[in-house]
C-alpha cells in the first residue's frame, strides 16, 4: 500500500506565511468580509465534507470582533451539478446549507468554481475563495487563464489539497500562485489543522493580515509559530 503524504509543520508554516502576506483589499468600515467555500462534493468527499460541516462555525466565531463575515456555500457533485447557497452570515445558516448536501460521484468541475466567483466578484467584492479538493480532471490551461483573472481582481484561492494526488498538486500550486493565494495538503487525520487553517483564511478575509496576526497571539500553535516570523513586518 502506498502512503501518502501528509502535512508537514513547514507546509503549514509556509501556507499561513502566504495568507499573511497576502495584501487584504480595502473595504468600508463596518462591512462583513466576503468568502466562497467551495468543496468538492463528489463520492470521494464525504468524510472530509462532514468534517467541514463540524468545524465550520470556527470561521465566524475567530471573526466576530472584525466586522464579521460572510460565507457562501459552492460545490459541485454528480453528473454536471455545481450549485451556490445563499450568502451565509451565522454558523447555522451555513451548517443548514452543508447538511443539505449528499455527496455524489462525478468528475471535478474546478472551472465552474472559478468562473462562479468572477462573476461572483463583479457583482460585489469577494474577498477569498478556498476550495477543498483531491483531485483535478480538466484543461489545467483553462483553470490558470480563470485563476490569472482572479489574481487580476485580487481574489486570492486558497486550495486545500487532500490526498497525495501529483496532477492535482501541480494545477493546485499553479491555481493558487497565478490568483495570488496558496496551497496547502492536509490529511485525513487533520481535522484539527484544517479548523486552524480555514479560520485563518477567514480572518484575512475578514480583517487582512494584521487581523491574522493576531489570530495567532490567540490561538497559538501553528499559527503562533508563524507570527514569530513575521514580527516587525508591516
Amino acid at each position: 500500500m502506498v502512503k501518502l503524504p501528509t502535512s508537514t509543520e513547514d507546509d503549514v508554516t509556509r501556507f499561513l506565511k502566504k495568507v499573511s502576506e497576502t495584501p487584504a483589499p480595502a473595504r468600508p468600515l463596518g462591512q462583513r468580509g466576503r468568502l466562497i467555500f467551495a468543496m468538492d462534493a463528489t463520492a470521494s468527499r464525504e468524510p472530509t465534507w462532514d468534517r467541514a460541516c463540524h468545524i465550520q462555525s470556527e470561521m465566524f466565531t475567530e471573526t466576530s470582533t472584525l466586522g464579521g463575515l460572510a460565507v457562501q456555500l459552492l460545490y459541485y457533485r454528480g453528473f454536471g451539478q455545481c450549485r451556490a447557497s445563499k450568502w451565509a452570515v451565522s454558523p447555522p445558516q451555513l451548517l443548514r446549507f452543508m447538511t443539505a448536501v449528499r455527496c455524489l460521484g462525478g468528475t471535478t468541475q474546478i472551472h465552474k468554481v472559478l468562473k462562479h466567483a468572477i462573476k461572483e466578484n463583479d457583482r460585489e467584492k469577494v474577498n477569498a475563495l478556498v476550495f477543498v479538493g483531491d483531485a483535478m480532471e480538466e484543461d489545467v490551461d483553462q483553470l490558470c487563464h480563470q485563476a490569472g483573472q482572479l489574481g487580476l481582481h485580487n481574489v486570492p484561492v486558497f486550495i486545500f489539497h487532500e490526498g497525495g494526488d501529483p496532477i492535482a498538486e501541480r494545477a493546485f500550486r499553479q491555481i493558487t500562485r497565478l490568483s495570488g493565494g496558496a496551497y496547502c495538503s492536509f490529511d485525513s487525520g487533520s481535522a484539527q489543522q484544517l479548523k486552524e487553517l480555514l479560520s485563518a483564511v477567514a480572518v484575512y478575509a475578514a480583517g487582512g493580515r494584521q487581523a491574522m496576526l493576531s489570530y495567532g497571539k490567540k490561538k497559538g500553535g501553528d499559527v503562533l509559530r508563524l507570527t514569530h516570523q513575521l514580527q516587525g513586518k508591516r
